[in-house]
């Protein structure tokens, strides 16, 4: 019998998977099309093929668990994003922009909860506050496809979830406290729990430090990528772990993973390796969403669910938009944050199921504002198409928008940071460019670090990585690396990928230089080629050379050289012009002022 359970087993995992996936990927295609949004994509393929709509899967509530660690990951990656720099440059958007954001609009969803239905304080209040946060999952994605994530704009968005994300605790402890559950009784008091993060954060903190930035140190020199996946995915898990083991927020867990992480060198290759996780898992969780929605209840209660919904979009849209021009952000800029920030959030599902479980609300009410939040998720699509259409989401262009002496962070990226990237590097650095550095080689990057140096882990030639580097936001990707192997098949998806930025390429020697030639380049330069003819006219001064004999000479070899090379790519070989390098016994004749050249 037990084989038998076990290929029935795999059966409907299989056939399940199979519908699943099915049914998101036509759904997400759908609504992508309409400019609708990828959740709300999964959120209706979910419920369409869940138990409440044509039952062809179920489970959703395991399913749910399973796919929570992908909340789990999204906030490790929110955490990688979160350089300690940055947090104290974006301490006042964070800590006080972020806090009464969370604070005003939960304190008047309660309200409007409270004495627009017949809920009790306490349910009132695990209801409220959860709608207080908006979704992460759906917001970052817009404002990183926009190119506004590192705008003074994006910044303050960026802070108020950030600030959403880590108030996830204190909320947690909230519905911990009024829970009606006598099973919770006998947990931690708060003051404990308060204890119990602290010390935990400490913890994570000294490990990252002290075991896995060593360890990280050792996998990239081992070359071995698949290392980094696994120490990614285990560095998440393990965080994650710790908390839950304390009854603390996973999520939390995740994030502090995130930040230890921030300012490693390391970080662009594991944020490039845990993204594709993520992305399965949180579909999935949006999926199981989908699939746990009470359609019954909703259709029982069109009205309730559609109204409040609607308050909850007006409410917090107003207050945002309001505390944004308090905040410095001029009118347009004010309102696009409103409506960007206006939805309910992932984590009202979890916190709903809290409050559930310490009986502050009934199952049915559950389902009901989890159907609010949704609702709420799929107005913002059309939201961000008003606000653009009227250019309240960025910045007019008035011609006071900074030039290129004032280009904003990671407007260029270097891979590859040796002898030669170093220079391109600092130059551009010279010039007040924000440069992001990529290299492969760890013994490079701990080289670099002793001169403060921030120089990051990876293979730059993928594209991933590169976009998780900010390549789609930056004006040029010069690669400086010493990999005669480049050439136009591996650059042009990369040119395809990122068509704002300008390419250059350090060409090893004559031959990667032509086999680059079908490659619209903004530069390609040959490593050695430039530092040679300076030793070759060092070398004819030291013989006694007239400088005016040696300048020519440098002349006259770098147009002969040219037409060398035009020779050379119309007939695809390097022999094609062997006949004019110079050979003993061939010399080159010096030309006399105002004698036109004939090579």
């Amino acid at each position: 019998m037990e084989p038998h359970a076990a290929v029935s087993a795999t059966d409907v995992l299989l056939s399940e998977g199979v519908i699943l996936l099915g049914a998101a990927v036509a759904f997400v295609m759908l609504f992508r099309r309409f400019g609708l949004g990828a959740v709300l994509g999964y959120l209706v393929a979910g419920a369409l093929v869940g138990p409440q709509g044509l039952g062809l899967v179920g489970g959703g509530e395991s399913k749910l668990a399973i796919a929570e660690i992908g909340i789990v990951l999204l906030l490790f990656l929110v955490g990688l994003e979160l350089h300690p720099a940055r947090l104290w440059r974006l301490k006042r958007d964070i800590f006080a922009l972020g806090a009464a954001q969370v604070i005003l609009c939960g304190c008047a969803l309660t309200a409007l909860i409270f004495y627009s239905t017949g809920f009790s304080w306490g349910a009132a209040i695990a209801l409220g506050l959860p709608l207080a946060l908006s979704s992460t999952a759906q917001v970052l994605p817009s404002l990183k496809s926009s190119g506004r994530i590192n705008s003074p704009f994006g910044e303050k968005v960026f802070s108020i979830l950030l600030f959403q994300d880590l108030s996830i605790v204190p909320l947690i402890t909230i519905v911990a406290a009024l829970s009606r559950n006598p099973a919770d009784a006998g947990g931690p008091p708060g003051w404990m729990m308060a204890g119990y993060t602290v010390a935990a954060i400490a913890g994570l903190v000294l490990a990252g430090r002290f075991i896995l930035r060593p360890l990280l140190a050792l996998v990239g020199r081992m070359g071995e990528r698949e290392l980094f996946v696994v120490v990614g995915l285990f560095t998440v898990l393990a965080a994650a772990a710790l908390m839950h083991a304390l009854h603390l927020s996973t999520a939390l867990g995740a994030f502090v993973a995130g930040v230890m992480l921030a300012d490693s060198p390391y970080r662009h290759e594991i944020e490039s390796d845990v993204e594709p996780f993520r992305s399965i898992l949180l579909g999935l969780f949006f999926l199981a969403v989908g699939m746990v929605l009470d359609l019954r209840a909703v259709a029982a209660n069109p009205l309730f669910v559609l109204s409040m919904a609607a308050m909850l979009v007006v409410t917090k849209a107003a207050i945002i938009t309001g505390l944004a021009r308090l905040f410095g952000m001029n009118g347009q800029q004010a309102l696009g944050a409103g409506l960007l920030l206006s939805q309910g959030g992932e984590f009202g599902f979890v916190l709903f199921a809290q409050a559930q479980n310490a009986l502050l609300i009934a199952p049915q009410a559950a389902s009901l504002f989890s159907a609010i939040v949704t609702f709420s998720m799929a107005t913002t699509p059309f939201l961000m198409l008003f606000a653009r259409r009227f250019e309240f989401a960025k910045p007019k262009d008035d011609g006071s928008l900074p030039g290129p002496e004032d280009a904003p962070r990671g407007s260029a990226i270097v891979v590859g940071y040796g002898r030669f990237g170093q220079t391109v590097a600092q130059m551009l650095m010279g010039h007040g460019f924000g440069v992001t550095l990529i290299d492969k080689k760890p013994a490079q990057i701990e080289v670099s670090s002793r001169f403060d140096m921030k120089v990051y882990y990876g293979d730059g030639t993928r594209i991933d990585l590169l976009r998780r580097s900010g390549a789609e936001e930056a004006r040029l990707i010069a690669f400086c690396i010493d990999d005669p192997s480049l050439d136009s098949r591996a650059l042009e998806p990369i040119a395809e990928a990122f068509p704002q930025a300008a390419l250059m390429v350090r060409a090893f020697d004559r031959r990667q230089v032509l086999a680059l030639q079908e490659m619209d380049l903004a530069g390609v330069v040959r490593e050695v080629y430039e530092s040679a003819i300076c030793m070759g006219v060092q070398a004819m001064q030291s013989l006694g050379v007239p400088q005016e004999e040696v300048e020519e000479v440098e002349r006259q070899y770098r147009a002969n050289d040219e037409q060398r090379f035009a020779l050379q790519i119309e007939h695809g070989t390097l022999l094609a012009a062997k006949d004019l390098m110079y050979r003993p016994g061939k010399a080159m004749r010096l030309l006399s002022r105002g004698e036109k050249e004939d090579i």
